[in-house]
């Protein structure tokens, strides 16, 4: 998979995707990742890249002539170096406004050939951007950051880790919360005590039909506690 990340501040976004598992996806070319300045794309000496909203109102608006650009010349690029005719690239916004981000939508990202991912900032883009060019605006929760980098790096994560290689175990990305509608089953490493608190004895008892009984049972718990909402749908 190709990501490219179009964002005023690449720096938010080179630092947590460079480390760990996101780091060694890149390293082992499981996904190509490209983080950009949209200002390189603004065509004025100040390379200004926001302007005042129409009918006025607080704060600025990001302007449409560099997103359009960058991602019209991200789309030649890609469809000069593949293989496949017409390559199509999934274009998303972050957006607080957008559709609330999920596993499902984590899932179904992680299956695409190229995404380009535009954050937005100060009081949004201008809305020609969402009407005649992106494919989906994303929100990743119910609240406002101050960009849109934030928010890119938290997809960007949640769909790398889906992708086959990425992580040590596959089975790891079945178990996680949310990819079977409950959350992850509590989890116990060594010691097996400590200090009195001792982890559930079926785990020490070697039956793997009983433990697998009892993460059930301890998922379903531990959902009703705390996402109730999960059972509801």
């Amino acid at each position: 998979m190709k990501i490219d990340i179009v964002t005023l501040f690449p720096e938010i976004c080179r630092a947590p995707l460079g480390e760990s598992i996101m780091k060694r996806a890149q390293e082992n070319k499981i996904v190509d990742l490209r983080i950009h300045n949209l200002r390189d794309w603004a065509t004025d000496k100040h390379h200004v890249a926001d302007d005042a909203p129409f009918g006025g109102g607080q704060g600025m608006v990001m302007k449409p002539e560099p997103i359009f650009a960058a991602v019209e010349e991200l789309q030649r690029q890609i469809g000069e170096k593949s293989k496949v005719e017409n390559p199509k690239s999934k274009i998303i916004l972050m957006s607080p406004a957008g559709r609330r981000f999920d596993q499902q939508m984590a899932a179904q990202l992680s299956s695409e050939s190229h995404l380009i991912i535009i954050c937005g900032h100060y009081e949004g883009v201008d809305h020609r951007v969402i009407e005649h060019l992106v494919d989906f605006e994303i929100s990743i929760g119910d609240y406002v950051l101050t960009n849109g980098a934030i928010a890119a790096v938290v997809l960007v994560d949640a769909v790398v880790r889906l992708m086959p290689g990425v992580l040590g175990h596959e089975q790891s990305a079945v178990d996680d919360s949310f990819s079977r509608g409950l959350l992850e089953t509590p989890q116990y490493t060594r010691p097996a005590e400590f200090r009195g608190w001792k982890i559930p004895d079926v785990l020490l008892s070697g039956n793997h039909g009983e433990i697998e009984k009892w993460r059930k049972k301890e998922a379903l718990r531990r959902t009703r506690e705390n996402r109730p909402d999960l059972l509801r749908e």
